[in-house]
Order: C-alpha cells, then sequence, then structure tokens
C-alpha cells in the first residue's frame, strides 16, 4: 500500500505572484500539519548553451546565486506564516514544468503562482503553468487575486457536471469545505453552448427537473461523508465557464476538473478550467483524473 503524500509543493521564480503563492500554501500546510517543499527551476541557463565553457560556467554560478537568494527569500515567507513549519527548498537546472509535473508524483498538492517573471526569466509563465496544470499527478491549484488581494473568506465553490473528473472534484471540493469550516457552493450549469443561449432557455422548465436530479444524486454520497459541510446548490441555465467564473467574485477557492463530460485524456485542459486558471478572481484548484488502478 502507497504511504499517503505528505508535502505541498510550491513553484517560485521570486514574483509577486509567486510569493502569494508560496504563503497560500504555507497557510495550507500548516493547518493540515503537512511539510511544505519550495522549488525553483534555473530553466534560464539553458539558453546560453554553446556559449563557451567559461562564459557557461560564470552563467551558472549567477543563477545559482540568484536561485539561492530565490528559495531563501521564499522560505523566510513560509515560516512568517508557521514558523514551525517543516520547509524543504530544491533548485535545480531545468524547466519548471518538468520539475513540478515530476516532484506532483509524491505530492498531495502543487500550487503555483497568479504570473511568473518576464520572458528573461520567468519560471512559471502561461505554457509551463498549463503544462503543470494538465500533466500533474496531483491537483493543482494556481493562486489568483481578486483586486490586488488573495481571497480568504467565501465559500468553497465546485463545478459538478456528473464526468468521472467531475466526480473526484467533488470529493476534494468537500474536503476542502471542510477543512476551512466553509460552505460549499455546488454549481451544475445545464448547458455547454456559449453563444446562442437565450433561444435554449425556452427548455430550461423541462431541463430543470432532471439537472436538480443529477446534482442531488451526484451529492448525496459526499454529504454523508462530510455531514459538518453546509451545502449550496445552484442550477444554472447558463455555460459552465460563465456560471463559474461569476462564482469566483465571491469565492476563496474554485474547484473543477481538468476536464468535463466528453472530454478527453491528452495534455490540453478543458475549456472551463482553462478559463478559471486564467480569468478566476480567487484561487482554483484542479483536480487531475486518478491513474487506473
Amino acid at each position: 500500500m502507497t504511504a499517503p503524500a505528505r508535502s505541498v509543493v510550491v513553484g517560485t521564480d521570486g514574483s509577486a505572484g509567486a510569493g502569494e503563492a508560496v504563503r497560500w500554501a504555507a497557510r495550507m500546510a500548516s493547518h493540515r500539519n503537512l511539510d511544505l517543499l519550495i522549488a525553483h527551476a534555473m530553466e534560464a541557463t539553458a539558453r546560453f548553451y554553446g556559449a563557451g565553457v567559461a562564459v557557461m560556467d560564470e552563467l551558472f554560478d549567477l543563477a545559482q546565486s540568484a536561485a539561492e537568494r530565490i528559495v531563501t527569500d521564499a522560505r523566510r515567507v513560509a515560516l512568517s506564516v508557521d514558523g514551525t513549519l517543516p520547509v524543504a527548498t530544491e533548485a535545480v537546472s531545468e524547466s519548471a514544468a518538468a520539475l513540478l509535473v515530476d516532484l506532483s508524483r509524491t505530492a498531495r498538492m502543487v500550487v503555483l503562482g497568479n504570473s511568473g517573471l518576464s520572458a528573461a526569466g520567468g519560471m512559471l509563465l502561461g505554457s509551463a503553468v498549463a503544462t503543470v496544470v494538465s500533466q500533474a499527478h496531483c491537483p493543482v491549484a494556481v493562486v489568483r487575486d481578486r483586486d490586488g488581494t488573495v481571497p480568504t473568506g467565501g465559500p468553497v465553490v465546485v463545478g459538478v457536471d456528473g464526468s468521472p473528473t467531475s466526480e473526484q472534484a467533488v470529493g476534494v471540493a468537500f474536503e476542502e469545505a471542510s477543512y476551512r469550516e466553509v460552505p460549499l457552493v455546488a454549481v451544475h450549469a445545464w448547458s455547454d453552448i456559449t453563444s446562442g443561449v437565450d433561444r435554449y432557455l425556452r427548455y430550461w422548465e423541462f431541463m430543470e427537473p432532471d439537472a436538480r436530479r443529477l446534482l442531488a444524486q451526484r451529492l448525496a454520497g459526499r454529504q454523508e461523508e462530510h455531514p459538518d459541510v453546509e451545502v449550496h446548490r445552484h442550477l444554472v441555465p447558463a455555460d459552465p465557464r460563465t456560471a463559474l467564473l461569476a462564482e469566483s467574485g465571491g469565492a476563496q477557492l474554485v474547484v473543477v476538473g481538468s476536464r468535463g463530460r466528453g472530454g478527453f485524456k491528452g495534455l490540453l485542459l478543458g475549456s472551463t478550467s482553462q478559463a478559471l486558471v486564467r480569468r478566476a478572481r480567487c484561487p482554483v484548484l484542479v483536480v487531475r483524473p486518478e491513474p487506473p488502478a
């Protein structure tokens, strides 16, 4: 039997967004008696391949010194949250995405910042975030802010569509709501249609009973496991992206599967999870499919 994962992994590149991610990850690890691993990738050095041994050595030394400062500063931020928190650091010369995906194999969660540095050396720029979120072996949180501040109040929101990954997301969302001692808002959007929605609303009165029944079925077992969680059910006659983005304006966390119903396994995020990672107004937790037994 595999031992349960005991660490939260957070990627940092020294940016303000990464700093918020470290703080968020440290709070989570502290509250749940987990270890924190701060990871930094010195991938910028690879861009100077062929520049000559002496130049490469000098560049590597500079990159290594910068990396040590970045992880030292991040460790200081983490310990400011909880001075007794077990914190380890890792700085390696490889791509950020490859490093974090590899670390995700034994992590409880991987946490990423909302923004990275510029093209001159950023660790967590768009494509890297998408790669980690779509290929990680555990849930991935992207710490987004609302008007410059990462929200800590409000409910946990979860998208429910009946797909296997959504089922896993519901379970994670219940756990998050229970840990945080806040209500859970379960959102079921009845249509994936993003244009011409108005003409379909006339059918809502016929579809609503089935949608309500599906939502109740998907929540029933989880509610029995977490009787402490107050659950609010929202049926929305709109597309999931619009519904969940709207809910993110008052939530402290949105939980969603990496792909919804009809999705396929692969490198790409589903349209809903992709929109949330880019535009949500609170942290987003993307739940990956469980590996086959």
